[in-house]
């Protein structure tokens, strides 16, 4: 992608980056809020029972991630041909439009329609990403992207907490609040943000740039990083287990408010932020990304097990302490990966990257939440909120067994 003239890249608009910055941390919110009011909103809507509802959230959850996947090149694409503005707007917009069909939802299928739509719209963090490149200098971005590193962690730790506050009073509630925000937020745009894509840097549109399977194809080239990559899908499928089924386990497990489901959340969030934050750099400097990557699959098991084995909720935050070397795995294998790719396809692996991972994602959450809804079933041999979290622990446990094998290998397969 190219940018504009570098004269217009030495003075990014405060406002400019501020919008952006609260876009991203918007988007981010409007994923995490949903996540404590969902099971009520699910029974009270659909008219089932919690192990119902948590089938449901699975396949809710599939259109939402799904709709990224599928939309999420077309939005860029759409970008490098009208340009930033018009698309970020657009999104914005749409996110509150979403926000009301949500929270006005008279069934499952409307709630369905909505989600897909937040996930068409939650994209803009790809045309957020552009604008940022569009207004900064090469030596700046680094900065910039750090600060939009920092927005999206805020707003997963703000959403379930802010979900699940204004979930006691009511399921609905806190969709109207976000669609208020959201309204203020496209005003704000739209009288601050400028243009940052000029007509002559503009492409013409197509379709086959807007293909989200062409991502797939960075492992033709680069077969290097194919063996952390299978490692990486393993690990994302099976640590899906969280936001597929945490807040019906809570609820079912424990008699969980939606304000303890969103605080528990904000909780885990901050735990992985401060950790990341405070600890990746002096750990691998210390220790080698290899050993670092050990460590986060060990605490990766031995939290899962955890969780499924804990009886109150002391032994639950006990967990998210030694559940926080889990942030590491990705950054570790991400940066091995990296190493068997040229600095001139760095991008392309990232894309291909991001694709596995949304698909393992969209699987393992759909895998969870139907293991969740037949072991609190009627028909279960058992009924147990928490055999969701023994069957991850044991897969992460085999993805732990894979990523030993794999590093005792050549890297290039």
């Amino acid at each position: 992608m190219e940018n504009i003239a570098p004269s217009a890249a030495l003075a990014p608009s405060r406002h400019a980056v501020y919008f952006v910055l609260i876009t991203v941390l918007l988007d981010m919110m409007g994923f995490g809020l949903i996540i404590p009011v969902l099971p009520k909103l699910i029974e009270t809507v659909g008219q089932v029972s919690l192990a119902e509802a948590s089938k449901v959230g699975g396949w809710m959850f599939f259109a939402y991630s799904a709709a990224q996947f599928f939309f999420g090149p077309l939005m860029g694409n759409l970008s490098d041909r009208f340009g930033r503005r018009p698309l970020l707007l657009l999104a914005i917009g749409g996110l509150m439009l979403d926000y009301l069909l949500q929270a006005l939802a008279p069934s499952l299928a409307w709630l369905f329609i909505g989600r897909s739509l937040s996930g068409i719209c939650g994209a803009s963090w790809m045309i957020a990403n552009a604008y940022i490149a569009d207004i900064t200098t090469p030596d700046q971005r680094a900065k910039y992207f750090g600060m939009m590193g920092a927005a999206f962690g805020l707003g997963f730790v703000l959403g379930p907490a802010v979900g699940g506050l204004l979930g006691e009073y009511g399921a609905r509630v806190p969709f109207y609040v976000a669609a208020g925000i959201s309204a203020c937020n496209l005003v704000y745009g739209y009288f601050v943000l400028p243009e940052t894509l000029d007509a002559a840097h503009r492409r013409p549109f197509e379709i086959r740039r807007a293909n989200p399977f062409g991502a797939f194809k960075v492992f033709q080239s680069y077969h290097g990083v194919v063996p952390m990559c299978i490692v990486l899908f393993s690990f994302f499928f099976f640590s899906s287990v969280y936001p597929a089924i945490w807040p019906f386990w809570g609820m079912a497990k424990f008699g969980w408010s939606s304000s303890m489901v969103g605080m528990t959340l904000a909780i885990f969030g901050l735990c992985m932020a401060l950790s990341q934050a405070g600890l990746t750099g002096p750990l691998v400097k210390r220790f080698g990304e290899h050993r670092v990557a050990f460590i986060g699959l060990i605490a990766a098991v031995i939290a899962s097990f955890g969780y499924g084995m804990a009886g109150g909720l002391v032994m639950v935050i006990v967990m998210m302490i030694v559940h926080t070397p889990e942030g590491f795995i990705h950054p570790m294998l991400m940066a091995q990966m990296s190493k068997a790719v040229p600095e001139n396809a760095q991008g392309e692996l990232q894309g291909g990257v991001s694709a596995v991972l949304n698909v393992a994602q969209l699987a393992g959450t759909v895998f969870f939440a139907q293991i969740f809804g037949y072991f609190m079933g009627p028909g279960a041999p058992f009924q147990s909120p928490s055999m969701g979290f023994f069957v991850a622990s044991a897969g992460l446990a085999l993805t732990f067994g894979l990523f030993v094998w794999l590093v005792r290998k050549p890297v290039h397969v």
